[in-house]
């Protein structure tokens, strides 16, 4: 038996093709996306693990794949007979194969067309950021993180189904429990369902973590372990660092029981700030210590040390991502950014020191205010970064660098959501100034996003339901951009204006739990350029969230 055929077996991927449901309540676990996707998402893989721990509970594995009617992987029955599909959301662009996936499996998308069964529901990111474009589909949202009471929901749908109940009785049953929103039923906003430690509000008591490990994962045979929950720089324009307050770190010591309890020959940690956790050195050297190979998900410039490169080195590692996020500093002190330039070049050279062959730096361009002016710090940047770390000159540096850019999207639940969008003009323009800016660099590479599809996940981002008739059509021509051809909506309105102070959002329909007042004193901060401190360890009641 090869290793990745035991590991499926030490997880339970491989189950009996036929199973007896009894009076258990038979739940899909639908993944908008093949396996490989569903197999590398740790936030599904955390709530298989959660509603499975309930033997009242029948769940079985839906992977979503384009042209294929739905059914589930471990007895082959067909997603309409299930009583309830739940769906993992964690991307916009997730709304496509989703709604391909019920209309292939002759569910009615609307819920107005499903009087009867099944309950569709769903959750994920996208259930606390915006959730309005794809409300019409669902018949219960849960807004939160699962652990938080999403088990104990599907405890009381049970109850409700297996006594008789109609559908409509089922929904009530459950209309009124923490996270959980009922359209039409529950009144709003509802309140983000957050896991927190009753003794401790910055220890992450349960971290996710795999439950299966393959090799068809995007992560390939690795066991995912999370050892932080959002983060505490409050960067502007990102989300995690809003909707997953407050910031949460994982204890070594339950890590280290679960790494032995599971025995892993790849373990992959994964967080946003991950050189924030102070155990992440002892750890690293555990790891070490008992054979077990690892991977970073992310670090951050000012935590990369010798003795960090060190380990890294020494487990394989051959390539650092850093972000760098926007072109001038002007802009990344507007996005509260907290980024040192001593600590990346620094960082960078240490790179080149210790034999890192490829670094690859994250930037965004389309910032409100960006101006032709903001890419002129760009070139010297880059030229003070390939100095530092050699970069493309031969075996006593880095061999070579990635620029990886993105236009920013400004989501809701973050100081951006006031923000009108960059168009694809600018975002082009942006894009040509850091190639040039690039050019003369030996070893130096740009990668660029497409501007008209970063535009389309803005517009699904920031819409409400009146895009519920893009979705549909995206999901009868296989495509948003063909979809987006046809639309009678109009685009500029969601994205290309400044939102008024005391605008109502599609998005108010949850509360995140950082005030709106606090959101909105940060991106009058972005428009002064004035920095905010980010959040102290023991937490704070500044934002609200830890009050």
């Amino acid at each position: 038996m090869s290793e990745t055929s035991r590991a499926r077996v030490h997880f339970g991927l491989d189950r009996p093709e036929v199973r007896d449901f009894g009076g258990r309540l038979p739940v899909a676990l639908a993944v908008p996306g093949a396996e490989g996707l569903a197999l590398s998402a740790l936030g599904w893989q955390a709530v298989w693990r959660l509603l499975t721990d309930d033997q009242a509970l029948a769940v079985e594995r839906v992977f979503c794949r384009p042209d294929e009617a739905p059914m589930a992987e471990d007895s082959g029955r067909p997603l309409a007979d299930f009583p309830v599909v739940a769906f993992s959301l964690c991307y916009e662009e997730d709304y496509l194969p989703a709604a391909a996936a019920l209309t292939a499996a002759d569910i009615p998308l609307t819920r107005d067309k499903r009087p009867d069964f099944p309950i569709v529901m769903g959750g994920g990111p996208l259930a606390f950021l915006n959730p309005a474009p794809f409300l019409p589909a669902l018949d219960l949202l849960f807004v939160g993180e699962a652990e938080a009471g999403l088990p104990e929901v599907l405890a009381a749908l049970r109850r409700a189904v297996l006594s008789g109940a109609d559908k409509a009785a089922c929904l009530a049953a459950v209309a009124h429990m923490p996270g959980v929103l009922v359209p039409g039923v529950t009144r709003t906003p509802v309140a983000r369902a957050c896991a927190t430690d009753a003794d401790a509000a910055t220890v992450l008591a349960d971290p996710a973590h795999s439950c299966f490990v393959s090799g068809h994962a995007a992560f390939r045979d690795m066991f995912l372990v999370e050892v932080n929950r959002g983060c505490p720089y409050g960067c502007r324009f990102c989300a995690a660092g809003y909707v997953y307050r407050p910031p949460r770190q994982a204890r070594m010591a339950a890590l280290q029981t679960l790494i032995e309890d599971v025995s892993p020959r790849k373990v992959g940690l994964v967080g946003t700030a991950l050189t924030d956790w102070p155990d992440l050195l002892p750890f690293l050297a555990w790891l070490r210590e008992r054979g077990t190979k690892f991977s970073l998900s992310s670090v951050r410039a000012d935590g990369i040390t010798p003795e960090l490169l060190t380990i890294l080195r020494q487990a394989g590692l051959r390539t650092l991502t850093l972000a760098l996020e926007a072109p001038s500093e002007r802009l990344r002190r507007a996005a509260n950014k907290h980024l040192s330039l001593d600590a990346l070049e620094n960082a960078v050279a240490l790179a080149g020191k210790y034999g890192i062959n490829h670094l690859k730096f994250y930037v965004i361009v389309g910032w409100p205010g960006e101006c032709p002016e903001d890419f002129d710090d760009l070139a010297p940047l880059l030229a003070r970064v390939a100095e530092a770390a050699s970069i493309g000159k031969g075996k006593r540096g880095v061999a070579h660098a990635t620029l990886s850019v993105n236009p920013l999207v400004p989501k809701p639940a973050t100081p951006m959501q006031w923000a009108p969008m960059a168009s694809v003009a600018a975002i082009e323009a942006a894009y040509a100034r850091v190639r040039e800016a690039a050019k003369p660099l030996p070893g130096f590479r740009v990668e660029v996003e497409n501007a008209s599809m970063a535009r389309m996940q803005g517009l699904l981002a920031r819409g409400d339901e009146r895009l519920f008739p893009l979705i549909e059509a995206a999901a009868a021509s296989g495509s948003f951009r063909r979809a987006l051809k046809t639309w009678d909506g109009d685009e500029a309105f969601y994205l290309d204006r400044e939102r008024d102070k005391d605008e109502v959002f599609p998005w108010d329909i949850v509360d995140i739990g950082v005030s709106r007042d606090f959101l909105w004193r940060e991106w009058e901060r972005y428009q002064q350029g004035v920095p905010t401190a980010k959040c102290p360890p023991a937490g704070c009641a500044v934002c609200k969230r830890c009050r």
